[in-house]
């Protein structure tokens, strides 16, 4: 009948449900709820079901726990998840999974070097994976091991290649001061993921950095042509503008990029030295204050204060902002020849000569020297009647151009510093035909300060006045440092936690200078 067909074929049906669904063992029985609940980030569900599985397991539950101290780690909870994960790896020590959870908390914690022997222990139970290459070669960043860093980094890039591998491998060449091998890296990166905007905003700065300006802004304009919005590119290309004095180009993209980071330090100094480059000083002092405010220990910032205020003869000011400057960056001459000029202008003749002396100093120190630094000094002493002393810094100078010139053949100097030159080498007889240049184009961000007019070699030569080169900031190419995440429960690789950088790269930062041309009265 069709009564007895129907309870036939229901408990047919009933045998088949229990066939096929047979029950899972106690520790294992809710793993994939707690699964479901993690990747829906709905963790305080996930917690409450962890805790009833580790309950009915008395904590034997090798998924669970592991399950815990990812979640514990997400809260910042590095140290417990640190004892979870060490759990796990008793209850597996099979688990290359478990020891790689493990070295991460370590490395999180700061404690590289415990990071890097557990991260060797795991290559011995797994010698396959580029993660662990990967997070070792970090881990070796941190302890200035480059070499073996670089080792590890290639490694992981021969078993699988990784945006965030490539650029760790060029960071390493950047903190050795290798910027070309940098380069050649972040282009075969580039080649690898052509649209990564992170490694093109990168390799554009780098090309920045060498002068490079036409590679620059290819990369730079294939970053914004991907994402509109990258600010670093933006801020790049607005401050590779400003550099060649297009400052209202500069300033629409720095609108665009304040819209992205209204608060960023090196957005309102770029703004800042724009508006110095038009001669608006009252808002170029507003906008720097301001990226004081957001960032008051950065010396570029205090540096252009202070240039900003010598050129509208407020020295009081000015000595107040260098002197913090100076005590940022001590071992920079330009700031210390700034300096004496705001001194020689207070008529503090004394400090000012012992500020040319550190200036003097310090630049000859360096590979690149600047002889307006001599030039001032020179003047400074002439005008006290030390015309052996000035004498001796004027041939210094000259030397200084002579280098500059063999170097570049395409230099060209201000024609307001020529003719100081020339004035001075009347003054002390020592010639008024320099050799070193023609009078070139007036850079259009060259800022001067007033002063008295020579109408004789027996006056003073001026005030003694001179501005430096104004500052301003690309984005920082450099990312924060750490391990690529190891991989979770869904099977995918978490976003990656920010943690202190290792170290600065050889500046390039990150940041770069827009230079107006320096002027000695």
């Amino acid at each position: 009948s069709f009564v007895s067909k129907l309870i036939l074929i229901t408990q047919c049906s009933y045998a088949c449900v229990c066939f096929s669904a047979p029950e899972l063992p106690i520790l294992e029985r809710r793993n994939w709820l707690i699964h479901l609940h993690y990747i829906r980030k709905d963790y305080e569900t996930c917690k409450a079901i962890i805790k009833e599985q580790l309950q009915e397991t008395q904590g034997m539950c090798e998924y669970a726990v592991y399950v815990q101290a990812l979640i514990l780690r997400l809260e910042g909870k590095i140290q417990q998840s640190l004892e979870l994960f060490q759990s796990c790896a008793i209850l597996n020590p099979t688990s290359s999974d478990n020891l790689k959870q493990v070295a991460r908390s370590l490395f999180l914690l700061g404690k590289h070097k415990a990071a890097i022997e557990v991260y060797n222990e795991a290559t011995r139970l797994n010698q396959k994976d580029w993660e662990i290459n990967h997070n070792l070669g970090v881990c070796y960043i941190y302890t200035k091991d480059f070499k073996s860093a670089e080792e590890q980094l290639n490694m992981a890039l021969q078993q699988n290649k990784h945006d965030m591998t490539y650029m760790m491998l060029g960071k390493i060449y950047l903190l050795e001061g290798d910027t070309e091998k940098a380069i050649e890296i972040y282009k075969n990166a580039v080649e690898f993921s052509p649209e990564n905007t992170e490694l093109l905003t990168t390799l554009g700065l780098l090309y920045m950095q060498l002068g490079k300006y036409q590679k620059a802004f290819e990369h730079l304009g294939n970053a914004l042509t991907y994402d509109p919005n990258n600010y670093k590119a933006i801020l790049a290309a607005g401050s590779m503008m400003q550099t060649h004095g297009d400052f209202d180009v500069a300033m629409n993209k720095y609108r665009v990029a304040a819209f992205a980071v209204p608060e960023s330090p090196p957005l309102w100094n770029n703004i800042g030295m724009c508006f110095f480059g038009k001669k608006k000083y009252v808002a170029a002092i507003s906008c720097l204050k301001r990226a004081n405010y957001l960032s008051p220990f950065d010396w570029k910032i205090l540096y252009n204060l202070g240039l900003v205020h010598l050129t509208m003869q407020q020295y009081a000011s000015a000595f107040h902002f260098l002197s913090a400057a100076i005590n940022l960056h001590p071992r920079m001459g330009e700031l210390y020849m700034l300096l004496a000029v705001a001194l020689t202008n207070l008529d503090d003749v004394d400090n000012a000569r012992r500020s040319y002396e550190q200036a003097v100093q310090l630049d000859f120190n360096k590979c690149y020297s600047n002889p307006l630094v001599n030039l001032n000094f020179a003047v400074l002493l002439y005008n006290q009647g030390d015309k052996k002393a000035a004498l001796q810094q004027y041939q210094d100078m000259e030397k200084k151009v002579n280098m500059l010139v063999e170097s570049n053949s395409n230099t060209e100097f201000d024609p307001e510093l020529i003719e100081m030159a020339q004035k001075m080498g009347a003054a002390l007889q020592a010639g008024e035909n320099l050799l070193w240049s023609k009078p070139g184009k007036e850079s259009k961000n060259s800022q001067r300060s007033s002063s008295s007019k020579v109408t004789s070699s027996q006056q003073p030569l001026g005030t003694n006045q001179a501005l430096g080169q104004a500052m301003s900031s690309a984005a920082g190419y450099s990312k924060s440092i750490a391990p690529s995440p190891p991989t979770e429960p869904p099977g995918e690789l978490e976003a990656e936690d920010d943690v202190e950088e290792a170290a600065e790269p050889p500046k390039a930062k990150e940041k770069k200078k827009s230079k107006s041309r320096t002027v000695a009265e």
